[in-house]
Formats: structure tokens, sequence, C-alpha cells
């Protein structure tokens, strides 16, 4: 009877998949919480074009305990059949102003109605809603496809189905598609809100019949996620979105607070980063190779592995270093260095910056008090069949999540706030699915706070298409400026001080600053004088050194040339302990940057409005660059609606 299947589930519970612009390659997202790296290449096909990622399910059967009995497969006496429904809504829901669960949410301006000039009656025609698909059996590739939907009466492919060789589902996304259903709507004024247009992202629920022995096994169901590309795979944010989740079920019960062990729970969060040395020059100055916290040093991190007292006091300026909100303020000194969810230019919320979750908070403090046991460091190279059956299910559940983004959400890049509220999850890390039939009611032509996490507000079950209403429309805007060294006039002239690297929005995955391929070749060229190998080494180039013009010209461009941009991608590095073993280079991006400095877009200048609508002349712009130590080309300016959020800002 212990191996009589009960219940069944599909993990991964959360599934990402992610846009490319190839016609027929694909990839399968993480499936380990620290897999090998691919090979330089592997994430474009042969034309240049990026591949999708796909997220692979799979089912696992539980018995009356509750322990993992076997992946279920379609076999004699088994039969597995998916089902996936994907939607885009953005157009028809509100305008992202701020996360609307903070505090500084009652001074945002307001989230009214995206295309509020379409009547109520036609508003369905802004979803994009193919409805569901299904498909069963081995190696299918065609039949079930997401090609249906259509925005504004204009149809839009959201993906496909397949199947592996054993039956798992595979979940493709778009390819990346950003338009307006008019040529009226052409010009992109907002990060986040642009009416007129859609984009290809999406989500949905994922759901699986299983018969065995002509007996039908409940199955508990999954949700998938289509977000953007992932410029930097392998590079993980000092907070993930699975950091964020358990520490949301740790405080509502749903899980226990774990005995801190450092190699699982301090260890990772201090490579992060050292390994933010490869998209943002702050991080690499401070935490990367050579600099004052380098955490991928054995030694070091040896030190820091033992709860001997003669390493407290380094443990203890370790975890003083972190940032706490009640103590620091808006402070840009603490740890980590990444824009909050309150980001504003100038600064006016303790959360401008990010904060570590609260379970990792406390963590670290156990860790400098020297309650931790040292644990086992990752094994490297680890593959996912190598994973006892009886953790796959968590393993899965876990590396889908660890590579998405939890900070900050202003919105995000893969989801945004609401997926922090427990309410909207039926299980651990399980979305709660809405009832067919059951329609959302109309909360008005603009969305308040209250409204929205009111009791029968949108932050329960949750249809095609929620997770993803909130983001960006198209979602290259937003990534357009997710950037570092935000300015206002002020720092600009460094009357409150300025740093041109941080902090930083999403490096992790939109990367700032990063090491050329040219410059790579330089580092490996051991007949190069050492100097020469040193500076190549130590010099970054800005990633969005491509686009030109102003704000509102860097998001179409962003629009055209998304899939050019360079990928950062793991290589060797030399073999003779000058630099480090293992390096994150650009691939060489599919544009003209022959006659590009590597600083160029380094600053975002936010110019507000006068009262009067008139902004500030050229002139005074031309002042401010002429007093900073920063060149024309080096500094973006534009009236930045993604840094200011409130009501009193122009």
């Amino acid at each position: 009877m212990a191996e009589e299947i009960i219940r069944a589930a599909v993990h991964p519970a959360i599934g990402v998949a992610r846009v490319g612009n190839s016609d027929s390659e694909y990839f399968i997202g993480p499936e380990m919480p620290d897999p090998p790296p691919r090979e330089p290449g592997f994430y474009r096909d042969r034309s240049g074009a990026i591949k999708r990622q796909a997220a692979r399910f799979r089912v696992y059967g539980y018995n009356a305990k509750g322990q993992v009995v076997k992946e279920i497969l379609p076999q004699e006496g088994t039969s597995l059949r998916w089902s996936v429904e994907l939607a885009n809504k953005k157009a028809a829901w509100y305008q992202f102003r701020l996360a609307m669960d903070i505090p500084e949410a009652e001074q945002a301006k307001n989230a009214e109605l995206r295309n509020a000039d379409v009547p109520r009656a036609e508003r369905d025609r802004l979803e994009i809603k193919p409805g569901p698909r299904e498909v069963s059996g081995v190696n299918v590739s065609t039949g079930a496809v997401f090609d249906t939907g259509k925005f504004m009466g204009i149809p839009v492919y959201l993906g496909e189905l397949h199947t592996d060789e054993e039956g798992r589902l595979l979940v493709l996304g778009g390819k990346g598609a950003a338009a307006p259903y008019d040529k009226k709507y052409e010009t992109l004024k907002s990060y986040a809100n642009n009416d007129g247009w859609h984009d290809d992202v999406s989500d949905g629920p994922v759901t699986a019949k299983v018969t065995i022995d002509g007996r039908e096994i409940p199955v508990d169901p999954a949700w998938v996620i289509v977000g953007p590309p992932d410029y930097a795979p392998g590079v993980k944010s000092v907070r993930t979105l699975y950091d964020l989740l358990f520490d949301m079920h740790v405080a509502s019960g749903v899980l226990p607070f774990p005995e801190v062990s450092f190699h699982e729970h301090i260890a990772p969060v201090l490579r992060r980063m050292t390994e933010l040395q490869w998209v943002n020059h702050g991080f690499a100055t401070r935490f990367g190779w050579g600099g004052a916290d380098y955490f991928l040093d054995d030694s070091v991190m040896a030190k820091l592995a033992r709860p001997d007292q003669q390493y407290a006091e380094l443990r203890t300026q370790i975890y003083t270093a972190l940032r706490h909100i009640d103590r620091d303020g808006i402070s840009p000194v603490p740890w980590p260095w990444i824009y909050g969810d309150a980001m504003s230019v100038p600064p006016r919320s303790v959360r401008h910056h990010v904060t570590l979750s609260p379970a990792q908070y406390r963590m670290f403090r156990y860790w400098a008090a020297g309650r931790f046991v040292p644990g086992d460091p990752p094994a490297s190279g680890r593959q996912f069949r190598d994973v006892a059956l009886d953790l796959q299910p968590e393993t899965l559940d876990r590396a889908a999540l660890d590579f998405c983004l939890a900070d900050a959400f202003h919105p995000g890049c893969e989801v945004t706030w609401p997926i922090r509220h427990p309410s909207m999850y039926q299980g651990r890390f399980r979305i709660r699915h809405r009832p067919s039939g059951w329609q959302e009611p109309f909360y008005g032509p603009w969305l308040t706070p209250q409204t929205a996490m009111a009791v029968d507000g949108p932050l329960y079950a949750q249809a095609p298409g929620d997770l993803i209403r909130w983001m960006a429309v198209p979602w290259q805007t937003d990534t357009s400026e997710c950037r570092s060294g935000y300015a206002s006039q002020e720092e600009m002239g460094f009357t409150a001080g300025f740093d041109p690297y941080l902090p930083t929005w999403w490096p992790a995955t939109v990367p700032n600053h990063v090491l050329t391929e040219a410059d790579y070749r330089t580092v490996m060229d051991t007949h190069q004088d050492i100097e020469v190998r040193r500076k190549a080494f130590e010099q970054r180039a800005v990633w969005f050194r491509a686009l030109h013009g102003d704000d509102e010209q860097q998001h179409k461009q962003m629009v055209e040339v998304w899939s050019k941009l360079g990928i950062v991608e793991t290589r060797d590095g030399p073999d003779d302990g000058t630099f480090p073993a293992v390096m994150r280079v650009e691939s060489t991006p599919l544009l003209d940057l022959d006659q590009v400095p590597y600083t160029r877009n380094l600053i975002a200048l936010h110019v507000p409005e006068t009262a009067d609508g008139a902004g500030v002349s050229d002139d005074e712009v031309g002042y401010v660059i002429e007093q900073s130590p920063f060149d024309s080309d080096e500094v973006l300016v534009g009236r930045f609606d993604k840094v200011s959020p409130y009501r009193d800002q122009r």
C-alpha cells in the first residue's frame, strides 16, 4: 500500500518560460538551482535569433503519507493529458504607478485604466485570450498552438504546447512581438503604460488529467509565466523570487523557519553579490575579483563557514552591512545596492532601496551570532537525474523561481507585487486557480490601494493573464529603463554625492555594464603585457550603449532591437591565476557598435516638468552636464515616469 498513488501534483508549481524570436529553436529552463553553465553561443540559433525558453512540467504521484512514489509518465495502464490556458490582459488592466501594498502607494499617481477611451462594452477586445489547449502523448510538437487570440481585432500568437520524449509538458511562449493597433499610438512615452500597445508575454493555469488502471487520480495544478528574455542567464539577483515566496510561506506558517546552514542560506546571498560583478561595474569594484568583499575567495568563505568565536567580528561586520530599513533610511551605503519598490528621483522613502527578506535577515542574524551549521557546499555540475526522487519536486519548484527577480517590484521583470500575497496561493508555491465561469467585478475607472487589497479585490484566485496584467506594456519599454545611475540635476552637480553605477534595478536579468568579447580576448592573450590585460578586465561597457537619442526614441529602439543585444555568457578564464578561472562575457551584439563609446547611456538624468509643463531647456541641461565630469554621450536626458511615481512629481 505504501506504493499506492492516491494523489498527484504538477511540478514546478510555478514554471517560467521566456520569449525569443527564433522560429523553431528553444531550450528548457533551469531545473536545478545551480545548473552547469551553457556553452558560448547556446542561447542563439544559427541565424542569431534568441531561442525561446520552454517551461517543462512533470507529474509526481504521492502515497497516503505524502511521500513521492514516482514520476507519472504515459505508459501501459497510465494516461496523462495536459491542459494549459494562456492570456495577456495588460491593455485592459490598470496603469502601474507603485506597488499597492506599500505605504507610499497612498501618495502615488492614480492608477487609471489603460486605454480608458475604449468603452466597457468593448474592453474584451483589449484582452488576448485564445482559450485553453490540450496535448498528450510523447514527442508532440504540433496542434496545440495559442494563435487564435486577438488584440483589437489583430491576431496575436502567444505560444504553443509540446511534449518531450517521455510525455512531459513543454510550454513555449511568444516571440517578442510588440506593436500598436493604430499608428496614432506609435509614440512610446511611458515605461509601463502605453495605450494602444500589446506584447506577447502571458501567464495561465497548467492542469493534468491522470488515470492509472482506469482510476482517475486528483492532481494539484500548476501555473506558467511567460516573461521577457534573461540577458544574463546563470546570474541571480541578491534576493530571488524563490527567496521572497519562501519568506512569505514562513511568515504565514506554511513552511517552518529552517535551521540556518551557511552553505544553504548565507553563502548563496554573498556569492550573488560577487556574481553581479559581471553585470554592474559598481558591484564589480567592491565585490568582484580583487575587491574588498570578494565572496568567491575560498579562504574567506572557509572562515565565514565556521561558527568559531574568532570569526565572530567578521560575521558581525557583514551582518551590520546589510540594510535595515528602520536604521538606515535612504542611505545608499548599506547592502544590497539595488533600487526598491518606492524608488524615485530624488529619493524620498525608506523603500528607495531593497532589503533582504525578513527570513533572510533573521538567518544572517543567527549566523552572525554563531547559531548555524556549516552545511555542505553544493556539488558542482550536478544534473537533475542525480537528485533523489523525494527531492525532485521541491528542486523543480525552486529552480524555476531562483532565476526570477523579487526586487524591485516597479513593476518587475517576470511578475510584480501581488505575487507576495498568501491569499493568492492554494499550497506551497501553488497559485490559487479561479473557477471557470466566474466573472471578475469592475473595479472602477481607477484602482486604489484599498480596492486592490480588499477581500473582494484581485489578490485571490487567479485567471489566465492575471499575474502579468500588472506589468509594463510593452515589456521592452520598462526593460529599456532598467538601468543604474539615475540622477537628478542636483546629484549631477554632486551637491548630494553621485555614483554613476549604483544603485541599480535588475542587473541579474537586464545587465548594466559588461565585459565585452574584445576585452575578454585581450585578457586571455597571455602574450600581452599584464597591465594591458588588467585594464581590459577592469573596464566595462554600458550594455545599452547601442541605443541613442532621448528616452522615447530609446523605448522604440528597444522594441526593434531587443533580440540583438548582447547575452552575458560563461567563458573559461586564463589558467595563470591572475584573473578569475570563470568569467561572464557579453556576446557581441548583432548591431554596429564600431564607433559607439563604451560609456554611452551611462547615466539617466531625470528632468521633471515645470509647473507649466514646459520642462527644462536644452541650455539648462547642457549647463548641468558641463558642470559634471561626464560627456554628453554618457548622459541620457528624459522625464522618466519610472522614477517620478508620486502625485506631487511631474
